[in-house]
């Protein structure tokens, strides 16, 4: 009877991986990183480029193991993303707190959330020296501790708010070889105290690229597969594209194991 229950809960449990994973594959294209509401992959940052004029707003299911310290439970984002130029970028976010916390003798049901500011700058466009030089971006996410009104206080350090801060230099180099590849490199850094980043971070990212003879061909072009080392786990996630690119879900597996999703609209006002 105890190998029955055993079997019947490792079945149980493959068939929620092959679900989680089917997911992934099937419902993920520059993308938009929900977690942060920036450019990226899934964690770590990239030198990719919205087109200028770029509004992007959009929101997410995260996972507690794909937020910082300071969230011990999944929790809800949503942001707003502009792309002022070609070189610039600035995004604005909020992530979720709905919890019970200590007043005095009392425990308060508290729903608020942390906002936080993030902005990109393109110091090297692809190919501008010679064909084979990649694109060079530096950015920095959750510049303040501010709360409330004010926002001008920038010590980061620590474990107060602040809590998606770091500051990156990212590289990309796009190539094309049975299909659309993305390659980044970046050097991610901060002075948290939990959430301590100090070290580099690689990823790639491939869409298929198959003749569009077929409906399913061009589903599966719609496809953007994303794997990365963010400088701490390991991550892999998908996007996948309607509407012409004004639609994109998103989802992610937090160190390969624990499943988020994202959805955002992107449109091009020039």
């Amino acid at each position: 009877m105890l190998s029955y229950i055993k079997r019947y809960i490792n079945i149980f449990m493959l068939r929620r991986f092959l679900i989680v994973f089917c997911f992934v594959i099937l419902c993920l294209p520059a993308s938009a990183q929900f977690t942060y509401g920036t450019t990226g992959l899934l964690h770590m940052p990239t030198a990719d480029m919205q087109r200028d004029k770029t509004f992007m707003a959009g929101g997410g299911y995260l996972n507690s193991h794909a937020l910082p310290a300071r969230w011990s439970y999944d929790t809800w984002n949503y942001y707003i993303n502009i792309t002022f130029f070609p070189w610039l970028e600035v995004a604005y976010t909020c992530n979720v707190f709905n919890e019970w916390v200590r007043r005095g003798n009392n425990k308060v049901h508290m729903i608020n959330q942390d906002r936080s500011f993030h902005g990109r700058l393109r110091v090297w466009k692809e190919g501008w020296w010679k064909e084979w030089t990649p694109q060079i971006v530096l950015g920095v996410n959750d510049v303040t501790t501010g709360a409330g009104t004010d926002y001008t206080d920038m010590a980061v350090e620590g474990d107060g708010n602040g809590f998606f801060n770091r500051y990156y230099i990212a590289a990309t180099k796009h190539l094309t070889w049975h299909g659309e590849w993305g390659v980044h490199a970046a050097y991610v850094y901060n002075k948290r105290g939990k959430d301590k980043l100090n070290g580099p971070a690689i990823g790639v990212d491939y869409r298929f690229a198959l003749p569009e003879t077929s409906t399913l061909n061009k589903v599966v072009n719609k496809v953007k597969l994303m794997a990365e080392y963010d400088s701490k786990y390991v991550n892999i996630g998908a996007r996948y594209a309607f509407w012409k690119d004004y639609i994109n879900v998103v989802a992610e597996l937090r160190e390969c194991r624990y499943p988020s999703v994202g959805v955002y609209f992107k449109v091009h006002l020039k």
